[in-house]
């Protein structure tokens, strides 16, 4: 079996590392890739939103399956143009997508669903926000509507902060809508459901670290860390979550015609001690891929083919697969460039890979890496690399990790010290 992968960061390093790994595939393809997956995977120079082009490169290769990675390829409509020339591929429709690239229409299917969420508005004109922050104070949190890159979401918690977000979801982010939701206390996790468009099978939780800074200070990124399994909830909370929270989305949005299959990705505030729950539990928003950096942490201990799993969410497979997980914990952190989140620095070198590899427990996944002219790995963006140490326990597996981030060499890198530190 030939299979692709779209996209071109470490999440899509982890899926096409894990997927050269099935003795049911013979050839693993990327598009465009990076540096590190071309160590496993041939690379296709054709951009995520090309699906023409994709689909081109499909028929030529003679691939049988196509598994999406970012959301961009998502909203271009790349599985509607795959799925109406009869080619397997795991994803949601444009349609389906829109319940995260459209913050506002998730809240509307949420509402619809009865799914438990944060109480929100949505305003399309800059002053009517500005008058309703003014009116209603912090704390609030501030979305774009649309895609950003995970750089859209603003937690403000002084008044004085409102008019920089403000400025920045109306100017550099050109946000066209903008959702203003109760802020919600308590500790994120990250629900990742695979759906064939009615049934729902539970990846393991995980849970990711957004501010750029140790004991979340900073700015908020795409993501600096994640472990998994996430300690901050249990099996029983987790089937509370599918019941409550992934359940009803499938039923709506099949009854809008537009059946989801792919991942469901619940972003969750779980309460922080186990007064209130599950019943306190709420929904933040939905994405409708893999998270990155979740998946790195989840597909390093997925013990069973992903094979199956794929071609039963792409309508192939009739037989339910059974997921095996290993025992290990997992601990990812994230190496970004100089400059991250703002205006990250591109073209530093980047040495010690070979040496971060060889630390026992740790797997090295790129992300925004290029070769220069010379033929140097260099950075080619804000989050560079992705470090995975698998362990017996998350002390073990954090120090695996950090063993391999301390070998890895890049003038002005940040990383956070406490992923994985007290959960």
């Amino acid at each position: 079996m030939k299979v692709l992968v779209i996209g071109a960061g470490a999440r899509e390093h982890a899926l096409s590392w894990r997927i050269a790994a099935s003795p049911r595939v013979s050839k693993v393809f990327c598009a465009p890739g990076n540096p590190g997956i071309a160590e496993v995977a041939e690379l296709l120079p054709i951009a995520p939103t090309a699906i023409k082009e994709l689909l081109q490169a499909v028929i030529d290769n003679g691939i049988d399956l196509t598994v999406v990675g970012p959301e961009v390829a998502l909203e271009a409509g790349v599985v509607d143009l795959f799925e109406a020339n009869g080619k397997v591929i795991v994803g949601p429709t444009k349609a389906a997508a829109l319940l995260e690239s459209s913050k506002a229409f998730a809240k509307e299917i949420m509402l619809e669903a009865g799914v438990p969420t944060a109480s929100h508005h949505v305003f399309s004109e800059c002053r009517a926000l500005e008058r309703h922050c003014a009116e209603v104070g912090a704390p609030l949190v501030l979305k774009a509507d649309g895609l950003a890159a995970g750089k859209g979401v603003f937690v403000i918690e002084r008044a004085a902060d409102f008019p920089a977000a403000i400025e920045a979801l109306f100017g550099a982010l050109r946000a066209e809508r903008v959702v203003v939701e109760e802020f919600l206390s308590g500790v994120e996790v990250s629900c990742i459901f695979a759906s064939n468009g009615t049934e729902l099978i539970p990846l393991a939780p995980a849970h990711d670290y957004k501010r750029l800074c140790d004991n979340d200070l900073g700015p908020n990124t795409g993501g600096m860390g994640s472990v998994c399994p996430s300690p901050r909830i249990d099996e029983q909370e987790l089937a509370w979550i599918q019941e409550h929270c992934a359940n009803p989305i499938l039923r709506v949005m099949r009854a809008r015609g537009a059946p989801f299959k792919g991942f469901l990705y619940a972003g969750m505030m779980v309460p922080a001690g186990l007064e209130g729950r599950p019943d306190g539990i709420r929904v933040l928003e939905y994405n409708t891929r893999l998270g990155d950096p979740e998946c790195q942490a989840i597909l390093v201990r997925l013990e069973s083919d992903p094979i199956e799993l794929f071609e039963w969410m792409a309508g192939v497979r009739a037989e339910r697969p059974k997921l095996v997980w290993r025992k290990q914990v997992s601990t990812c952190v994230v190496i970004a460039s100089d400059g991250y989140p703002e205006q990250p620095v591109k073209g530093g070198q980047i040495t010690g890979l070979e040496l971060a590899a060889l630390v026992p427990g740790a797997v090295v996944f790129h992300a925004a890496t290029t070769l220069d002219a010379r033929g140097n790995l260099v950075s080619n963006g804000g989050r560079t690399l992705t470090i995975v140490g698998l362990g017996a326990d998350s002390d073990s597996a954090r120090s695996a990790a950090y063993k391999a981030v301390d070998l890895v060499q890049l003038r002005g890198r940040r990383v956070r010290r406490d992923i994985g530190i007290g959960a």
